[in-house]
């Protein structure tokens, strides 16, 4: 840094906060590091008794702060995001729509490993609304090497390091198998908690099959469902290993491809996701969706109604971090629950 008359000092940085006192109103920042000084701030300063001032020996090899923070933001943000004004280096982006958020982790590794650069976010496969944080960046220090920067462009590519994906499938069928409820043996509890379910997401229950325990009878309201137009097809019960359970049978015989049946999750072992070739998702729910708060369908219901292909090894990786802890007091997705 060094020093110069506040005079000559117009599109120069500041190195350090300048206070305003004025007894009895105030007595805060009137200037803040890193400000940029302008032709109006020049008689503001001298009032303040800055005669000189110390700024930023700033060169064609550096950006300042403010620069920086706009070029983190740029290899973040998506069409479906807003960033805030930049200010001291930092910006924020929040949803501008409820969808969900995703992030290339191990390019934001990358990124945040190159000194006096960061990003912080949510964690990647989170369902959020409009008006949330989504990230924050910021560089550390006051200006920073342009090259530095350019390495950040370099790792993170071509392609946003993270996407917010609104919510577009709207039409859900529900089959409700079992004995039980087909004979009227006893009340269908299942069907309204994954109809409330839906609902967040804005999805509506367009068509409602109860069929007993009888694979063909199961496979072909899977059908007339997708035959219907239905574009989220969800079955309730008979997903255990229960010789008398036939809906992971009946799944896999609609002619779906089984993506798993399973998942490294608590609530939701049993669960059973699977794909028609044009993309209409099976989601075959265990018993514990009916009873638990978190399960492993909260965590998949945000992708598919993004329309999120979700793969195996999707839900490989949901061990870590799998298990709820059944709190007395539901916060998800504000915990820990299915984050990697």
């Amino acid at each position: 840094m060094k020093l110069i008359r506040t005079e000559d000092a117009v599109g120069q940085i500041l190195c350090h906060d300048i206070t305003q006192i004025i007894k009895g109103v105030t007595k805060d920042a009137r200037f803040l590091k890193g400000h940029i000084i302008t032709e109006e701030d020049i008689p503001v300063l001298l009032s303040l008794g800055k005669d000189n001032l110390y700024i930023w020996e700033n060169d064609e090899t550096m950006y300042h702060e403010n620069e920086a923070a706009q070029i983190l933001c740029d290899v973040c943000i998506n069409e479906h995001m807003t960033p805030s004004e930049v200010k001291e280096g930092k910006i924020e982006l929040k949803a501008a729509c409820d969808g969900l958020f995703t992030i290339d982790v191990e390019r934001l590794n990358e990124i945040n490993d190159i000194d006096q650069v960061m990003i912080a976010s949510r964690h990647t496969n989170t369902p959020v609304r409009k008006g949330d944080k989504l990230i924050g960046t910021r560089v550390i220090p006051l200006v920073i090497k342009k090259d530095k920067m350019e390495l950040v462009k370099k790792c993170a590519g071509d392609k946003p390091l993270c996407a917010l994906h609104p919510y577009v499938l709207k039409r859900a069928g529900i089959v409700t198998t079992g004995n039980e409820v087909f004979y009227g043996r006893i009340q269908d509890t299942f069907t309204p908690v994954v109809v409330e379910k839906l609902k967040a997401y804005d999805i509506e229950v367009t068509d409602h099959i109860i069929v007993n325990d009888d694979l063909d009878n199961i496979k072909n309201a899977i059908l007339k469902l997708k035959e219907k137009g239905c574009e989220i097809i969800i079955t309730t019960g008979g997903m255990s290993v229960d010789p008398d359970d036939k809906t992971p049978g009946a799944i896999k015989q609609s002619g779906a491809e089984v993506i798993s049946y399973g998942a490294p999750v608590l609530p939701g072992a049993m669960f059973c996701l699977a794909y028609f070739e044009d993309g209409t998702p099976i989601m075959g729910l265990p018993g514990c969706v009916m009873y638990a708060s978190s399960t492993i369908f909260d965590l998949m219901l945000p992708r598919i109604a993004a329309k999120v292909p979700v793969k195996r090894k999707d839900i490989t990786v949901l061990g870590h971090g799998g298990l709820c802890l059944g709190c007395p007091e539901c916060h998800y997705p504000a915990c820990s629950f299915g984050k990697a």
